[in-house]
């Protein structure tokens, strides 16, 4: 039988010590307000969550993920941490590693933003680069097991390692800002889903406070990816295609972490409509944010179209998953654009028309979606 040595159990309790001296330091990332006169009666709501030390959302999953790992046994001192990411999560795990003395190997893939494996190395994290068609996941899990390390396995324990009833999730962190605005209660939260943590935290949370059974949550989802298919099908077999631009969400294949039953709905969503958004958020707020963050933003403004239609006021709430300096030789340049045949112009064009293209937007993204679905 394996036993747990006494200076294991020592160093994971001084480990999670420096995890909760370090989360106490922070600040709440900030909730911002976006101007959107083309839907009156709606408001937007942005939590800015690049505000992380590590710059990103994933900052919450990474923490979860050590503590999750820790407290199981899996990592102790001078453990060899393992994970498969397209660059947010491992930055972010990077962060965490460097606090706790560990080494972390991060497999990315090779098309990854430069900016985001710089951010990596600066880290502390060592990149294992994998080949365009190789499964980054299927690999970290080889490599943990060749040097006799821990993989985290982020697309596996996304869900059930962050603690969803509370402890400063995203969830209770936004509701708790909300609280204090004009619409209080969102009519829809708009997220993506990437290992599917957030999602799942979120949606469990508003069914866990019957004081927020009116919030509705959508997932957005970047062609190519999976998860829209299983959403619509039920089929966990659902397939995707590796190689989308929007890093950091979209599979392709269905994550064990994707929990499709707390979600209400979901919008598809394409890559040059993402890249489209962010332009349209830069000029709203004077700040660039990654393509995930466009896709999300995508989704509300459909979604407040819709409620405009129908007559409703309130409000909608989504995230800013990370920073556009990451991707400024990547969305940011036409030039890498126009080699991936990525053309945001028309999906400009609706976006600058609003609200009057409200219709054709919604149009354009269900032929797209008729097209992400097809066999």
């Amino acid at each position: 039988m394996a036993r747990i040595e006494r200076s294991d159990r020592r160093w994971a309790a001084q480990a999670i010590a420096k995890l909760d001296a370090d989360r106490c330091t922070e600040r709440p990332t900030p909730l911002l307000v976006l101007d959107v006169p083309e839907f009156p009666g709606v408001s937007l709501y942005l939590k800015d969550e690049t505000r992380h030390p590590s710059g990103s959302l994933k900052h919450r999953l990474a923490r979860s993920l050590f503590l999750h790992a820790i407290c199981n046994g899996d990592i102790g001192p001078g453990t060899a941490v393992v994970e498969a990411s397209s660059g947010s999560t491992a930055i972010s795990e990077g962060y965490f590693a460097a606090l706790l003395g560990l080494g972390l190997t991060a497999v990315v893939p090779a098309s990854t933003a430069p900016a985001k494996l710089e951010a990596v190395t600066r880290s502390g994290a060592r990149i294992h680069l994998v080949k365009p068609g190789e499964d980054a996941s299927v690999v970290a899990s080889r490599l943990a097991r060749e040097i006799g390390g821990h993989y985290l396995d982020q697309f596996t324990f996304a869900e059930r390692a962050t603690d969803w009833r509370g402890n400063n999730n995203i969830a209770e962190s936004l509701f708790g800002q909300l609280a204090g605005e004009k619409h209080p209660m969102p009519a829809w939260i708009v997220v993506g889903a990437g290992t599917g943590g957030t999602s799942a935290t979120i949606g469990r949370y508003i069914r866990y406070r019957p004081d927020l059974a009116a919030a509705r949550l959508c997932v957005v989802d970047p062609e190519g990816s999976a998860f829209f298919s299983y959403f619509c099908s039920g089929d966990r077999r659902a397939v995707g295609v590796l190689g989308g631009i929007v890093e950091g969400i979209g599979r392709p294949r269905v994550e064990a972490s994707f929990m499709r039953n707390v979600i209400d709905d979901m919008i598809a969503v394409p890559d040059a409509a993402s890249v489209a958004a962010v332009h349209w958020l830069e000029q709203r707020c004077s700040r660039r944010f990654g393509p995930s963050t466009g896709t999300n933003i995508i989704g509300a403004l459909i979604l407040a179209a819709e409620m405009v239609e129908e007559g409703k006021g309130g409000s909608i709430a989504t995230l800013a998953c990370d920073s556009g300096d990451r991707y400024a030789s990547t969305i940011y340049d036409p030039s890498w654009l126009a080699s991936r045949h990525i053309d945001p112009a028309p999906w400009r064009d609706l976006l600058r028309q609003l609200p009057s293209s409200a219709n054709r937007l919604t149009r354009q993204l269900q032929r797209a979606t008729t097209i992400h679905t097809s066999p």
